[in-house]
């Protein structure tokens, strides 16, 4: 029951970071019906380009050990291992090839799914993997009535159409017995190509429904409560609460450096209590005035307080004062919009006072 309530509440898709750690695991959707499916069509192409010609050769071969034994001495184990290797050869001539195509199309229906990556914790020992109860729940659980299904489907439809594709051919087989040996090849051969036919059918809407099948139970199985997105956001992202604290720790640091620059400054500009934008302007230093502070309320009285207390000038300029705060940060040069009328200030200063033309 609480497992059923579980799956209830997973009403979110898998993040990214949840997919990826499931691939990192080995946790990857694979389809074993288009593993077999491409089992039957590397079969299939055996049959077609590969058997005649390996099968002709492969009979010669025979054909002779049968027709001249006279030529074959038994008479030590260095004969008897002669004759075996010469029959292995002949043997393999046969089975290489379909060998070698199912490898082929087997490690390509696995690489075109999934790209085979090392993963240890598929090797890791697991209670999960010998329990009684794991056991039967995968066996009478939906993926196991899938599984059910699927063989079932192959087993019933692969069987009626065989029978009715194979019928008319029933006599027919019966007469190849009693015909040469080459006539019993091409007559099972066709009939086999039928079957592999048959097969491949099957098989291939069998994979295609598996293909989707298990990406879907895949995704279902990873979907996440909501509690367990924002446990992932606070862990991928940091809890917003310390993040907030460091923001706030950060501003503060940077309030007091920006403070400390106030005595440096060349003039300040304010609007009476709300706003106060201090400027240095050092010719040898840059071309145009540079804020280096900047506050509201509070921070625009202690920026002024500081200006007083260091004789440095205040104007009092509401406008500019505003437009200044609103489109300068700290530590960048004024816009060309503002030249003039801070030139005029710095220009009252100088004139009011030539010694104040020092370096703060």
């Amino acid at each position: 029951m609480s497992d059923e309530q579980d799956k209830e509440s997973k009403t979110e898709d898998p993040t990214e970071k949840k997919l990826r750690d499931a691939a990192e695991k080995g946790n990857v959707p694979f389809s074993r019906e288009v593993t077999m499916f491409a089992s039957a069509l590397a079969i299939y192409v055996y049959m077609v380009f590969f058997l005649p010609s390996r099968f002709a050769s492969t009979t010669e071969s025979l054909r002779d050990f049968f027709e001249k034994p006279d030529q074959w001495q038994l008479e030590s184990s260095i004969d008897a291992l002669s004759i075996f290797t010469n029959l292995g050869w002949a043997a393999s001539g046969i089975l290489a090839p379909i060998l070698i195509l199912l490898m082929v199309f087997g490690i390509g229906s696995s690489v075109l799914q999934n790209m085979p990556t090392p993963v240890l914790e598929r090797i890791r020992p697991q209670f999960s993997r010998i329990s009684p109860a794991r056991g039967l729940s995968r066996i009478f659980g939906v993926q196991g009535l899938v599984e059910f299904g699927k063989a079932l489907f192959k087993i019933v439809i692969v069987s009626i159409i065989m029978f009715f594709a194979l019928k008319s051919e029933f006599y027919g087989w019966i007469d190849a017995m009693f015909s040469d040996p080459q006539v019993i090849f091409v007559k099972m051969s066709g009939a086999m190509k039928h079957v592999m036919i048959v097969i491949l059918l099957s098989t291939a809407v069998v994979a295609a429904a598996d293909f989707f099948w298990t990406r879907y139970h895949w995704f279902s199985e990873l979907r996440m409560t909501k509690q367990e997105v924002k446990e992932e956001f606070k862990q991928s992202q940091g809890d917003p609460i310390v993040k907030s604290r460091q923001r706030s720790i950060a501003r503060d640091r940077a309030r007091r450096r920006m403070i400390a620059n106030v005595p440096r400054a060349t003039l300040v500009i304010a609007n009476p209590t709300h706003f106060a934008v201090a400027l240095r302007y050092v010719r040898e230093e840059d071309d145009a005035p540079v804020v280096i502070a900047k506050g509201q309320d509070l921070i625009a009285l202690k920026i002024r307080e500081i200006a007083e207390q260091n004789g440095i000038p205040v104007f009092e300029d509401p406008p500019l004062a505003r437009s200044m705060f609103a489109q300068v940060s700290v530590d960048s040069v004024i816009p060309s919009v503002f030249y003039k009328a801070v030139a005029e200030l710095i220009h009252r200063i100088y004139a009011a006072s030539p010694q104040t033309r020092r370096i703060h």
